[in-house]
């Protein structure tokens, strides 16, 4: 997941859009957006033992309970620290332990020691992140503050979906299969008929970037033109039942179907379905249970799907594409709501349950590298380190997850993932050329 996890204040606001939400039609205020982020930060780890929230699974992962602490130092170093006259750190160790990869905030430990952490305890962060909630409360309101405030709620909403995909690669660890959640998975909906199975879009020139109607991050922008050339795009997600027909097809023995760097990666790594497939089962945050064919396929990578695709007689789409589609420049359709599908809006069991909505059940990859769009510029000092200096050998994946904050994406919003990674709600939506 794109992390943002330190800002320079001062430097950063100008190059951060007014948090207006302009996507929130109950007019709720910046300060119960801090608030209710902050609660469901905690609300989700409330299943797990001290235990749980310590291990790490994968250097690409971190701890629950790092992610608590993360998402508090920041709050604690740019917000307390820099603008509450008097503030004393809560403890002097814990910028070291809870830094990320930021440079300019000084010396941090490895990655991938953050799973050796085993004090502070989980107790011990909650105890914190209570701490700096209290001394936030006066900085809530203050209008200078509104935009960094904004960038803060927006990582820690990133993080919340990192915390929900890193517990779930630790759990999968366990040969047990231990369950974060009670019940099973609700059945997901039926793809129905593939009559108009694809939506035809006649080219043209798109407005694609970030507008001015709320936040944004600064690789969203500039807002700018492109030239697309028609195609057609898929209504539905590929499904399991899809992705099983494409195993019992050979798809991951046949080397015509992949980049060279995707087979490479298959032989190496012994690839031969998604992660967290087991025979006809998938491991979720409800433990395994039998796979859901008409669910999403989630938990591919990049070069899973370009390959799928190929074998498809398809392609993956770009982001222009998908994201004019996503705003209904194509005059046929309204635009799609960000606000749609299932994505988290209170301590639940994330599960992709598929329909047309362009957003809520996984993450789609497009062939679009992750490079700057045009006029664009990284801020300043630290805050310019955590998108700008990504923009080599990643892919864009748009759209959003069920692991994700509901509210949090947009079509412009721009994720970005190496093309092996797949432990995030990661999936895809077909296009073709007309």
């Amino acid at each position: 997941m794109a992390l943002i996890t330190s800002m320079e204040t001062e430097k950063a606001v100008p190059q951060i859009e007014r948090h207006e939400r302009a996507d929130n039609p109950d007019g709720e205020t910046l300060p119960a957006d801090f608030k209710r982020t902050r609660a469901l930060s905690e609300a989700l780890v409330e299943p797990l033992s001290d235990a749980d929230a310590t291990i790490q699974s994968m250097e690409d992962a971190s701890p629950s309970k790092w992610h608590l602490a993360h998402t508090t130092w920041f709050w604690e170093t740019f917000l307390l620290r820099d603008h509450a006259p008097g503030y004393s750190l809560f403890n002097e160790q814990y910028p070291f332990l809870f830094n990320s990869y930021y440079e300019a905030e000084g010396e941090r430990i490895g990655r991938f020691s953050r799973g050796m952490l085993s004090r502070p305890t989980l107790e011990q962060i909650l105890e914190w992140r209570a701490a700096v909630d209290a001394a936030m409360e006066p900085l809530l309101s203050r209008s200078d503050l509104a935009d960094l405030i904004a960038l803060g709620v927006a990582h820690e909403q990133q993080h919340i979906e990192l915390l929900m995909t890193d517990i779930k690669h630790a759990l999968f660890q366990n040969p047990t299969g231990p369950a974060m959640f009670g019940g099973a998975p609700e059945p997901a909906m039926s793809s129905g008929s593939q009559e108009d199975a694809w939506h035809s879009h006649p080219g043209g020139v798109a407005l694609v970037g970030a507008d001015d109607l709320g936040f944004s991050f600064d690789n969203e922008g500039s807002r700018h033109r492109v030239l697309l050339e028609p195609f057609a795009i898929a209504r539905r997600l590929v499904t399991n039942r899809h992705w099983d027909e494409f195993i019992a097809d050979g798809g991951y023995q046949t080397a015509a179907l992949w980049l060279s760097d995707g087979w490479a990666w298959v032989k190496s790594n012994r690839v031969d379905a998604p992660l967290y497939w087991r025979g006809d089962e998938a491991f979720s945050h409800q433990g395994w249970h039998p796979r859901d064919p008409d669910a999403p396929v989630t938990h591919i990578s990049y070069y899973e799907a370009d390959a799928f695709a190929t074998w498809a007689g398809a392609r993956l789409p770009t982001e222009f594409e998908w994201e004019a589609v996503a705003r209904g420049q194509e005059g046929e359709m309204p635009a799609h709501d960000p606000l749609a599908g299932n994505q988290l809006s209170s301590a639940q069991p994330p599960s992709p349950c598929g329909g047309e909505s362009l957003f809520g059940d996984c993450w789609q990859f497009t062939r679009s590298a992750y490079l700057p769009y045009p006029r664009f510029q990284p801020a300043a000092g630290a805050v310019g380190e955590y998108n700008g200096k990504f923009m080599s050998g990643q892919f864009v994946l748009k759209g959003a997850s069920c692991a994700t904050v509901r509210g949090h994406s947009r079509a412009s919003y721009r994720n970005f993932f190496y093309p092996h990674q797949r432990w995030q709600f990661t999936g895809l939506r077909l296009a073709k050329d007309l």
